[in-house]
């Protein structure tokens, strides 16, 4: 079974950018970053939204699609 829910690490790779990176770019500590990458814990939808700006992608390239529906993307994509 798939507990992946955030695809961050692999878009922290596909856009050559580091755990560091972000920690910086959002003001959080590093540990935090590394449980988002490791679906240990996750985000909230605000700070999923920033991480897509940064990242310049689309909030459902960050997210399992198994996790979450189009509609429930389209609602928060509007944050």
């Amino acid at each position: 079974m798939e507990t992946d829910i955030n695809r961050l690490k692999v878009v922290l790779a596909e856009k050559k950018r580091t755990n560091k990176w972000l920690c910086k770019q959002l003001n959080v500590n590093p540990s935090t970053v590394s449980k988002w990458c490791t679906n240990s814990s996750q985000p909230d939808l605000e700070t999923l939204v920033k991480i897509s700006h940064l990242l310049d992608v689309e909030l459902d390239d960050l997210v399992n699609k198994k996790f979450i529906n189009s509609q429930q993307i389209n609602q928060v994509s509007d944050l």
